[in-house]
């Protein structure tokens, strides 16, 4: 990612022209959610507001899940094993189950997962053309639904979390509040 680009809707280098659209804007969405937890310690990344809310570490684990289970769909159109989901339904679903697998890592955990699931979405999206984003298979509920729409999604729903995150990181108790 070009950081002197970050603000351009442009032409990526080996990417197609609206592939580097799509993959200008999926930049920019993950520059800021890095951005926005830089510095934080475990313990601020395994907060919880309260019994019901999930962690800022299972939020960022939950964004890598969402990349890695459209890079199935869209890329290699496969459930995932019974491995892959022992690995990442605590991630996926969140909740309790999320609550209690998803704790004690520290924030280069999180990066170098947010990392490796990109850098695998962006070798996919290298291999596609234009017509790519395009191609229709039956989503939720049964509804049409593109590739372009589905890779929307994967930073619509990152957009959200990094919201949260935000909030999150606002009522953090003074206690484990950060230094930077």
């Amino acid at each position: 990612m070009d950081e002197n680009k970050i603000y351009l809707i442009t032409d990526q280098d080996g990417f197609s022209p609206e592939i580097s659209r799509l993959v200008s804007m999926m930049n920019y969405v993950r520059k800021t959610t890095i951005d926005a937890v830089k510095g934080l310690t475990t313990e601020q990344l395994d907060y919880q507001h309260d019994e019901h809310s999930n962690s800022i570490g299972a939020l960022l684990s939950h964004i890598a899940s969402i990349e890695f289970g459209y890079q199935l769909m869209t890329f290699e159109h496969r459930e995932p094993t019974e491995a892959e989901k022992k690995q990442w339904l605590p991630s996926y679903e969140l909740g309790e189950l999320g609550r209690e697998a998803i704790k004690g890592n520290n924030l280069e955990h999180y990066i170098d997962l947010l990392v490796q699931t990109r850098l695998k979405t962006l070798d996919e999206l290298r291999k596609r053309p234009d017509s790519w984003l395009y191609e229709e298979t039956l989503f939720w509920g049964n509804k049409p639904a593109n590739n372009y729409f589905k890779w929307f999604h994967v930073f619509e729903d990152e957009l959200s979390h990094r919201g949260q995150i935000r909030w999150i990181i606002k009522r953090i108790p003074d206690k484990l509040q950060r230094t930077r």
